[in-house]
């Protein structure tokens, strides 16, 4: 399975700390003015900030979900795509009510930059905490991120049936031949990771 190149760690908190400024510009917060003029000049030396490729992010809050929105794939460059959905899961996400400014300080960012969707015809393809999945069949899809089944502490069996539950799907979809399967790896960091 190909797999998304790997970010450095300058990168990575770059990539952080634009969804962080986005947010909270959009909260009206106090936010140094010259970040995005000087994370624009950083882009630039950086193509792999280029690339289209899907990519979640998720908030939390006292390790908690407080919000969580991506793209499978994307047709713009990866920061653009960051910023856009920092947004979606900051003011966007149906569960939740929209991020206040009170909480802003209380969120910790987490970014899932996704690999290529691979088409598989069975679960036994599907390796939890490694690959995330992504069903479809007619109008319904589902997905979760490949950290979900760890952090749930799911088999592969579980992750799929949950990942069907979140589709609207029912249980006996998993056999259905019209039932499109697809699993995917990311490269997931957040701001945690680099915290002392």
């Amino acid at each position: 399975m190909q797999t998304f190149t790997d970010l450095s760690e300058e990168e990575q908190r770059a990539l952080l700390s634009l969804a962080r400024w986005t947010i909270g510009r959009e909260l009206g917060l106090s936010v140094p003015a010259d970040f995005f003029s000087s994370f624009a000049s950083f882009s630039k030396e950086h193509p792999v900030l280029w690339q289209k490729t899907g990519a979640f992010v998720t908030l939390r809050k006292a390790g908690d979900l407080r919000g969580c929105i991506g793209n499978m794939t994307s047709r713009s460059a990866l920061h653009e795509t960051i910023a856009s959905m920092a947004l979606s899961s900051a003011f966007r996400d149906p569960r939740f009510s929209p991020l206040s400014k009170e909480e802003f300080q209380e969120i910790s960012i987490e970014i899932s930059v996704l690999s290529p969707l691979v088409q598989v015809d069975s679960l036994k393809e599907l390796e939890p905490g490694t690959h995330g999945l992504y069903l479809t069949r007619g109008y319904r899809s589902g997905v979760l991120l490949p950290q979900v089944a760890t952090e749930q502490g799911w088999n592969r069996e579980e992750f799929a049936l949950h990942t069907c539950r979140k589709a609207g799907l029912p249980p006996e979809a998993l056999e259905d031949p019209e039932t499109r399967m697809e699993i995917f790896t990311a490269s997931i960091f957040s701001e945690e990771d680099f915290q002392p």
